[in-house]
């Protein structure tokens, strides 16, 4: 991972390392990556509630409130619990379309006792996203659910 993502984990982790409430942890990772990372125009959670997804901290323009478990690519990456990323989500097969301007899109799944979901993050540009990106978010993931646990 290059040094800037590098520095980027650091810096999530320190800015949620002394607060355990984890919808404040989650606006405060959104805000950071949306703030610090070219060409993407949405960062955030969506959390698992009465089995749908349900819109949480973000930043960008507003967004879905409800997802179905297996529906768009929020939906798919919880059911499947893998990482999805897509490079044209105009290419997958039953996209939401929240956002018109996004191009592609990674999501990160994440299951805990306290609190589950996914960590969603879109560009307005087409294969924005590498095997670093779905690393760092991958990562920035794992710092926020170790303070689930």
């Amino acid at each position: 991972m290059n040094t800037d993502y590098e520095l980027l984990l650091q810096q999530a982790e320190a800015l949620i390392s002394s607060e355990t409430d984890p919808i404040a942890n989650a606006a405060n990772l959104a805000s950071l990556l949306y703030n610090h990372m070219d060409d993407v125009n949405w960062v955030g959670f969506y959390f698992l509630k009465e089995g749908e997804l349900v819109l949480g901290p973000f930043s960008g323009q507003p967004a879905c409130t409800r997802i179905p478990i297996g529906k768009g690519v929020c939906g798919t990456a919880f059911a499947e619990q893998t990482t999805q990323v897509v490079n044209d989500v105009h290419a997958f097969p039953g996209h939401i379309a929240c956002d018109a301007a996004s191009e592609s899109e990674v999501v990160v799944p994440f299951i805990s006792e306290a609190l589950s979901g996914v960590f969603d993050i879109d560009s307005p540009k087409l294969a924005r996203f590498g095997e670093e990106e779905k690393e760092l978010f991958e990562r920035v993931c794992t710092v926020y659910k170790r303070g689930l646990d």
